[in-house]
């Protein structure tokens, strides 16, 4: 037997529509990257950008499940000696950019490179329920029905 191998060009791309209301963002963070990198198609190569298109609405209303809120903490150095800085997941998800969350959980479960790069441009995430994505008919993903674990009731 030989293995076939498909090429980009012969790939055939899909528009999808993940709502994450409610959702919790690791399940759903790993979810979206199987779906840009291609892994759920019978011909998945891992050299080959064949994964789908995928649009994220109420980014803003991602939930996060235990303490993770306030233990989960993000770290980078400036480069100087001392330059060590951190930031808790609340206060990511108060800042303007609340949908960067979400980019960098899909970023982080992706191999380095320049597959990744290409792969993540692929990825559009907005806060609200509109996106200006309505003409390429994007089917629409309802991540709570695949398990049950997926999303939370947010208690106000």
């Amino acid at each position: 037997m030989s293995t076939t191998y498909v090429r980009s060009a012969d790939v055939e791309r899909k528009w999808i529509l993940i709502d994450a209301d409610g959702i919790v963002l690791g399940r759903m963070a790993v979810i979206i990257a199987n779906l840009l990198r291609g892994k759920n198609k019978p011909y998945f190569t891992p050299h080959v950008d064949c994964g789908d298109n995928v649009v994220v609405i109420n980014a803003d209303k991602v939930v996060l499940t235990g303490k993770k809120i306030d233990d989960k903490m993000y770290y980078w150095h400036s480069g100087y000696p001392g330059g060590i800085k951190s930031r808790s997941m609340r206060q990511l998800l108060q800042e303007p950019k609340r949908d960067m969350v979400i980019a960098n959980a899909v970023r982080r479960m992706m191999s380095k490179g320049p597959l990744r790069r290409t792969i993540l441009s692929k990825l559009k995430i907005y806060k609200g329920t509109e996106h200006p994505h309505v003409a390429q008919n994007p089917e629409l993903l309802d991540i709570a029905k695949l398990n049950s674990k997926n999303s939370r009731r947010v208690v106000a």
